[in-house]
């Protein structure tokens, strides 16, 4: 019975690796192929404006929408919130994040920095993200319930009709802020097929074994007391990932945005290669957590740190060997514009993978210190990193071009891991003296 039932557990880790990583890999790729096929038929220009409007400002307001909730989410086995409470929840981040992007877009319009095209662009990009986020609340529940298998398999269906579908009319009309239009549109048709795809896979109600959707009165202001710092935390982290980003957009022209996104786009799989590896294993590792279980907590952390350490190193190793031949591929595809564009910038592209997996292992410790409700402290790092990424990310760019940019990046990722690490190692050791003595 016993060899059964971890045959039984086993296939169900297999089969959520599986889908997890099949969704998260062609929800990464799909956002390079837009990029590209967005530089390649409208040129530097909207190519650099669709970047950064789509993997920066875009995912900026998906984490709003997001408030970084999705650890607490999955990692509340106990049903300290019902599901109804998350969606409630998530529904008002998302109102804000659209609020948000109104206001920040139109400032810098009236300013003088945006012209009206791009801010309309990016604003609309920044609602398609918005409509992820929200999204992103059924494919919590789905993990939490056990079934991180399905969110996979609607993450890799989602994103291949809407990548599929924005590279058809953007093929036909020519016209990007029409194309960021109607597949934001498309985006907030996908809610209602996830509304009743959880129809389909639980019956929605209060019973045991259900989806709880009751929301109780009063509960909004204790689960953004539990989440507010999770979010200023992710909203921060987010801003040290993209501050030489910002600084990209804010000093150097639209076309050189095109390029810096380009030259990003590896680390980006790279880090999104790390967290489906990471992810089946989190409620795995709450589960450990709750019941004291140390050394199968340590050995699970061990194993993910030591994949993720040997993912950068090859990450790394292949960069440097392989990026002016890379390099000259994204060239060649991005058309005969970009000649001679990217291949400078063989130093900065290693420095960016790297800074990518050395990100990874600093969202590994992120979410053992979420697990173990370190939110305080995590919150401290963050600021910290962002107000040396405020200051120096701009500096560098200015001195450096895009090869500061890089550099800085990689320099804030170091900060991020190395203060997640001390407080990760501080943490668990004082919970392993805790639990020996409780045992004894």
């Amino acid at each position: 019975m016993r060899a059964g039932s971890l045959k039984k557990k086993f296939g169900h880790i297999s089969r959520d690796l599986l889908w997890n990583t099949a969704g998260s890999l062609l929800y990464a790729l799909a956002s390079m192929v837009l990029a590209f096929f967005v530089m390649h038929l409208q040129g530097p220009e909207d190519g650099g404006i669709f970047g950064f409007g789509f993997s920066t400002f875009g995912q900026q307001m998906f984490i709003v929408a997001y408030f970084g909730i999705r650890p607490f989410q999955i990692t509340d086995v106990r049903g300290e919130y019902s599901f109804g409470e998350y969606k409630r929840f998530r529904l008002l981040t998302s109102l804000l994040a659209l609020a948000v992007s109104v206001v920040y877009l139109g400032g810098l319009a009236a300013l003088g920095r945006y012209s009206a095209y791009k801010a309309v662009i990016i604003g609309l990009l920044a609602a398609y993200k918005v409509a992820d986020g929200y999204g992103d609340v059924y494919e919590s529940e789905f993990q939490r319930q056990g079934k991180l298998y399905l969110s996979g398999k609607l993450l890799f269906f989602r994103t291949a009709v809407c990548a599929g579908f924005f590279m058809l009319c953007l093929w036909l009309s020519r016209d990007l802020a029409l194309t960021a239009l109607l597949s934001a549109l498309l985006q907030l048709l996908f809610l209602g097929f996830y509304r009743r795809e959880a129809g389909k896979q639980f019956s929605l109600g209060t019973n045991a074994g259900e989806i709880d959707l009751s929301c109780r009165r009063g509960k909004m202001v204790p689960l953004l007391r539990s989440t507010w710092l999770l979010f200023l935390s992710v909203f921060l982290d987010f801003y040290v990932f993209s501050a030489a980003k910002y600084a990209v957009d804010l000093q150097l022209t639209d076309a050189d945005n095109g390029v810096f996104n380009i030259l990003f786009m590896p680390t980006s799989v790279i880090y999104l290669v790390a967290n489906f590896i990471i992810r089946p294993f989190m409620t795995y590792l709450a589960e450990a957590y709750a019941l004291r279980d140390h050394k199968r907590f340590s050995e699970i952390c061990r194993k993910l740190l030591g994949l993720i350490g040997g993912l950068t190193v090859l990450a790394g190793l292949l960069s440097w060997l392989l990026g002016p031949l890379v390099l000259r591929i994204f060239e060649l595809l991005l058309g005969p514009v970009y000649a001679g564009r990217l291949t400078p910038y063989r130093q900065a592209f290693v420095l960016i993978i790297l800074g990518g997996g050395i990100y990874a292992a600093a969202n590994l410790f992120y979410y053992i210190l979420v697990i173990i409700r370190k939110q305080e402290e995590i919150f401290f790092v963050y600021a910290a990193g962002a107000l040396l990424a405020f200051f120096a990310a701009p500096a560098a760019v200015k001195g450096f071009g895009i090869d500061g940019a890089a550099f800085s990046y990689m320099c804030f990722m170091l900060v991020l891991a190395a203060g997640f690490a001390l407080l990760c190692g501080r943490h668990l050791k004082e919970e392993r003296k805790t639990w020996d003595q409780q045992q004894k």
